[in-house]
């Protein structure tokens, strides 16, 4: 049997270009930060949205008439799943780094060896799980009594991934912002939810009258929701194509961004 060299034990761990131990370590953290409390994350979305079903579908009932061929139920229900992806993308990542820092303990993802880089797309990953699962889980209960199948599952996976990590990555630059909870309570009410209650969840933006058509078309959310429900209804009232560009084009400038906001450790390491 071979001796192991008394100092063999001692040597510093060799990290390559990407701290991969680091980057799946702070993941896992982020992932299990939520799943401890799953009842609070992933169950009461669903039953908020299934509320959201219920007051329309007693509201409106059969009068309520179709849209495009395509029965209300069925085109509300696309649109709710994905502004749950939304909120809870967003709350995940800014939820993490405002605690973090409030508590005093940025101190534990800012001190091992993670690049900006890893940092970013660590919170952005678990930011982006906790959307899909939650709407994961919102579709799954809405399944039995909606019909969810989507006609189109590539525009459904790609609006709903981009819609996650969208959010998750504007919860990065919104949580290293804000210095206490007030400011990302502003956030949420004037800018996320606006623009989610705006973009046509509720409705189709085609019934709009001049000029509020026009100015749904630049609302973000828009092109979000609309490739989503095109997934799954195959009805749109945008450009798909467009709103893939759209999509595309907004998480690498938020990408980029989160990035450089992370790099610079502002109102991190003050």
């Amino acid at each position: 049997m071979t001796d192991t060299p008394p100092n063999a034990l001692h040597q510093p761990r060799r990290i390559g270009a990407i701290n991969t131990l680091g980057l799946w370590t702070l993941y896992r953290k982020e992932v299990q930060r939520f799943l401890k409390v799953f009842v609070q994350t992933l169950l009461a979305p669903a039953v908020t949205t299934w509320l959201f079903i219920i007051v329309f579908s007693l509201a409106f009932g059969q009068n309520r008439p179709a849209v495009d061929g395509v029965p209300f139920v069925e085109f509300l229900a696309p649109g709710l799943i994905l502004m749950s992806i939304l909120n809870n993308a967003f709350a995940n990542s800014s939820s993490s780094i405002l605690v973090s820092k409030v508590q005093g303990n940025t101190v534990d993802y800012l001190m091992p060896p993670l690049s900006a880089g890893e940092l970013a797309a660590a919170f952005i990953a678990g930011a982006a799980t906790r959307g899909i699962m939650v709407g994961a889980v919102t579709a799954a209960a809405m399944m039995p009594f909606i019909d969810l199948v989507p006609d189109m599952p590539w525009a459904a996976l790609y609006f709903g991934l981009g819609a996650a990590l969208m959010l998750g990555m504007v919860g990065v630059i919104g949580g290293v912002w804000a210095e206490k909870f007030d400011h990302m309570s502003a956030v949420t009410n004037f800018i996320i939810m606006p623009l989610t209650f705006l973009s046509g969840t509720f409705y189709s933006v085609s019934i709009l009258p001049e000029p509020f058509q026009t100015l749904s078309h630049w609302n973000p959310f828009f092109y979000m929701i609309d490739g989503f429900r095109y997934g799954f209804t195959g009805h749109a009232d945008g450009n798909v194509v467009i709103g893939a560009a759209v999509v595309a084009g907004i998480n690498l400038v938020l990408l980029v961004a989160c990035y450089l906001v992370l790099r610079s450790g502002w109102r991190l390491k003050t």
